[in-house]
C-alpha cells in the first residue's frame, strides 16, 4: 500500500522545508512593519532575544515530539497521553493552521497581485504615497479580482501539497528556499549602497533602549511565534517526517538562524530603501509593503527590476508558507482519518477558500466584514489577532506545559539526544521548557486578555 505520509529524502530536506514554514510573509511583510511600529532597532534586539530564549526552545519540543510519535499533532498528543483532554491541543492547532491559511492566502494574493503590476511597470514612473495608497485601495477592494488570486494562490497550494512529501513540497523548496536568500541578499545589498541610506541602516540597526516597554516585548514575543510557526502544530507536523538518525539541536538551531537571517535582511532591504525618499515614515503598519515601498521603488535607479525582485520574492516566501500551513490539517486528515494525501488537500483547501472569503470582503468599505459591530475592527485584523497572536501563544504554552510536566522533559531529551550524540545544553532546555518559557507566555497571554 502507498505511503500517503511520506518523508524527507534527507537532514537538508527538512531544513530546506522547515525554514520554508517559518520563512514567509511573516518575515517580510510582517517583521518590517513590527519593527517600524515599534521602535526599529530595540523591537530588533528584543526580538532577537525572544527568537532564541523561546522560539528555539518550543521548536526543539515540537520538532521532538513529532519525530517520536510520526505523527500529526493530534495524533502525537493521543500517542503521548491517550487519555485525557490534551488531543484538543492538537485539534486547536489544525484548526489554527485552517484559519491562518484562510486570511494568509488573502494577503499572499496580493503579492502575487503586485507582482504582476510590477512586470506591466505600473511603478516604473514617478509615483506620490497619496497615488499608491489609493491604488491599494482599490486594488484591495475589487473583490473578483481578489478571489482569482486568492483561488489561484490556493489552487497552487494544493496542488503542491497534494504531490506529497519528497514530489512535492521537498522538490518545491529546494528550488525556491535558495532562490529566496539570493534575491533578498542582493536586493539587501542594493539598499545599503542607496544614497542616504545611513538613516535607515541606523533607525533599524542602532537601539535605543529607552524604547523598550511592555509593547515592544509583547508585539516581539508575538512575532517571534508567527515568524517560526510554532504553536499550532506545523514544525510538529514537519517532525514527524525526518529520520531517527538526524540531530535535532543542530537542524533546530539552523532553521531559526535561517528564518532570523531572512527577517533581517528584509529589514535591510527595507529601511535604508525607504529612508532614501524625505519625509517617508517607518510607521506605517501593514500597508508598508504596499503602499509605501512601490513608491521608493518609483524614484530610484533601476526601480522597476528592484520593486519586481521584491514581490516575487514576496510571492516565493508566501507559498512556502501557504504549503506548510496547508500540510498541517492534511498529516491530520491522512494519519487520522485514513484519508488519501490528494482528498485531504483538496477538501481543506476548499474549506480555507471559504473562510477566505471574508477576509477579501474586509476591504470593501461599507461591507458589514469591513467594521464588525462588536469589535470595531475589519474581519481580516481580527483573524490575525485570534489565529495569529493569540492562539499561537496559547498554543505554545500549551505545548510547553505537555512536554515539560505531562510527557516529561527528560523524556523529551532521551528523543532529542537518540541518535547517540549529546545535548550539552539539556539541563538548560530543561529548565527554560518547565519554568522560564510558560511563565513569559502566560504573561504576555494575560496582557492579552487584559
Amino acid at each position: 500500500m502507498k505511503n500517503e505520509r511520506g518523508g524527507w529524502g534527507s537532514k537538508v530536506a527538512f531544513i530546506f522545508a522547515a525554514a520554508g514554514s517559518a520563512v514567509g510573509l511573516g518575515n517580510i511583510w510582517r517583521f518590517p512593519y513590527q519593527t517600524g511600529m515599534n521602535g526599529g532597532a530595540a523591537f530588533v534586539f528584543v526580538y532577537l532575544i525572544a527568537v532564541f530564549l523561546i522560539g528555539l526552545v518550543v521548536f526543539l519540543a515540537e520538532v521532538s515530539m513529532g519525530r517520536m510519535t510520526k505523527k500529526n499533532p493530534v495524533g502525537a498528543f493521543k500517542q503521548i497521553k491517550p487519555k485525557g483532554p490534551w488531543f484538543l491541543v492538537g485539534i486547536l492547532g489544525v484548526f489554527t493552521a485552517v484559519m491562518i491559511l484562510s486570511y494568509y492566502g488573502v494577503i499572499a494574493g496580493w503579492t502575487l497581485g503586485y507582482a504582476v503590476k510590477s512586470i506591466r511597470g505600473d511603478f516604473s514612473h514617478k509615483l506620490t504615497e497619496e497615488f499608491v495608497q489609493n491604488m491599494f485601495v482599490h486594488f484591495s477592494s475589487n473583490i473578483g479580482l481578489n478571489l482569482i488570486l486568492f483561488s489561484l494562490f490556493i489552487l497552487i497550494t494544493v496542488l503542491v501539497v497534494s504531490l506529497g512529501i519528497k514530489g512535492g513540497i521537498e522538490k518545491l523548496t529546494k528550488i525556491l528556499m535558495p532562490m529566496l536568500f539570493i534575491i533578498l541578499i542582493y536586493l539587501s545589498i542594493r539598499a545599503v549602497l542607496f544614497e542616504g541610506a545611513s538613516k535607515g541602516l541606523a533607525f533599524y540597526l542602532k537601539p535605543d533602549f529607552t524604547k523598550i516597554n511592555s509593547r515592544v516585548i509583547l508585539f516581539a514575543i508575538t512575532q517571534a511565534f508567527f515568524s517560526l510557526s510554532l504553536g499550532m502544530g506545523t514544525i510538529m507536523t514537519y517532525g514527524s517526517y525526518i529520520s531517527d538518525e538526524d540531530y535535532l539541536p543542530s537542524s533546530a538551531l539552523w532553521v531559526v538562524s535561517l528564518d532570523t537571517f531572512v527577517a533581517i535582511i528584509a529589514g535591510l532591504v527595507i529601511f535604508p530603501t525607504l529612508f532614501t525618499i524625505p519625509g517617508m515614515s517607518p510607521q506605517q503598519g501593514p500597508a508598508l509593503v504596499f503602499i509605501v515601498l512601490p513608491v521608493v521603488f518609483s524614484k530610484i535607479p533601476g526601480g522597476a527590476i528592484f520593486g519586481f525582485l521584491f514581490f516575487l520574492l514576496l510571492v516565493i516566501a508566501a507559498l512556502t508558507s501557504t504549503i506548510s500551513l496547508l500540510e498541517v490539517p492534511v498529516a491530520y486528515l491522512i494519519d487520522e482519518k485514513k484519508w488519501k494525501r490528494k482528498k485531504a488537500a483538496i477538501a481543506v483547501g476548499v474549506l480555507s477558500f471559504i473562510f477566505g472569503v471574508p477576509s477579501i470582503l474586509a476591504n470593501v468599505k461599507g461591507n458589514f466584514f469591513s467594521n464588525l459591530p462588536i469589535f470595531k475592527k475589519d474581519f481580516l485584523s481580527i483573524m490575525d489577532l485570534l489565529w495569529g497572536n493569540i492562539s499561537l501563544l496559547l498554543g505554545g504554552f500549551l505545548i510547553t506545559i505537555f512536554v515539560g510536566y505531562v510527557w516529561g522533559a527528560d523524556k523529551a531529551i532521551k528523543e532529542i539526544t537518540k541518535n547517540g550524540k549529546k545535548f550539552k545544553l539539556a539541563g538548560l532546555w530543561k529548565i527554560f521548557i518547565k519554568y522560564f518559557v510558560p511563565v513569559v507566555l502566560f504573561v504576555i497571554l494575560l496582557t492579552y486578555v487584559f
